[in-house]
């Protein structure tokens, strides 16, 4: 960890990208170290409203400091250098992810409510529409979250988790009648793997933001929003797209699966 930042070493594949999970300490401004992407100029910062849903918002043209994207989204996919995409959680899960060989990079939100519906697999679908990126190309880094360790839910989680993924159970651990502890983490990890990331190729931060009140907020521990952390990914300014712009459109959203 670096200025309140956390970075994962290796997870650029070998090809430069700035990314980083935030902690509660982190800088307020976004972000000093990400100034040498634009050679000391300005860079836009993409941030959405966020609705645990599984929507996800492509940028495939160039975008202003200041623009903004009325709507709401859960992930940002882009294959534009110096633009910075962000997330922000305080429990759920900030899932970034970077296809080298396209060039093209995305921040996820997953709360269970997303993680449950798909956002994960849709994201991948999209980069895939969008971009033409492969599943076995894309390096996928898994955040700080609220972990299996205190991440109790109840049958309104449990249900539509058991009816939709046949290894629900190697995520759970039941506590008691339609209670269990949830790996949230662990259950992205599976959808990735199961949408044809390599495993070899996912890392994670198994880091409970529950667990660690000098370290991270958290809604589950503190019972209202205090604040939240903020992650994010961005291309560098000299990165060449490798894939035609008429094949993109500037947005797209896939529906639940």
């Amino acid at each position: 960890m670096q200025n309140g930042l956390i970075s994962v070493p290796g997870f650029a594949g070998g090809r430069r990208v700035y990314h980083f999970f935030g902690t509660r300490h982190q800088p307020r401004r976004l972000m000093p170290w990400a100034m040498a992407a634009r050679r000391g100029k300005d860079y836009p910062v993409v941030s959405v409203t966020q609705v645990h849903g599984t929507d996800c918002l492509v940028i495939d043209r160039p975008v202003q400091p200041g623009a903004t994207f009325p709507g709401t989204w859960d992930a940002l996919v882009t294959n534009q250098a110096a633009v910075l995409l962000t997330v922000r959680t305080a429990d759920c899960v900030p899932v970034l992810l970077h296809d080298p060989s396209r060039q093209v990079v995305a921040a996820i939100h997953a709360g269970w409510r997303g993680a449950v519906a798909g956002i994960v697999p849709n994201t991948l679908a999209t980069v895939a529409a969008e971009f033409g990126t492969a599943p076995e190309s894309v390096r996928l880094v898994i955040g700080p979250s609220a972990g299996d360790c205190c991440y109790e839910v109840d049958a309104a989680v449990l249900g539509p988790l058991k009816s939709r993924y046949p290894y629900s159970n190697l995520v759970i651990r039941e506590t008691g009648r339609d209670r269990a502890l949830l790996n949230l983490r662990g259950l992205i990890r599976r959808q990735a793997e199961a949408a044809g990331v390599p495993r070899e190729n996912i890392w994670a931060v198994n880091v409970c933001t529950i667990c660690h009140p000098g370290l991270f907020y958290s809604y589950r521990r503190e019972g209202v929003v205090i604040d939240t952390m903020i992650s994010g990914i961005m291309l560098p300014a000299d990165t060449r797209r490798s894939v035609p712009a008429s094949r993109h459109r500037a947005t797209a959203a896939l529906p639940p699966h």
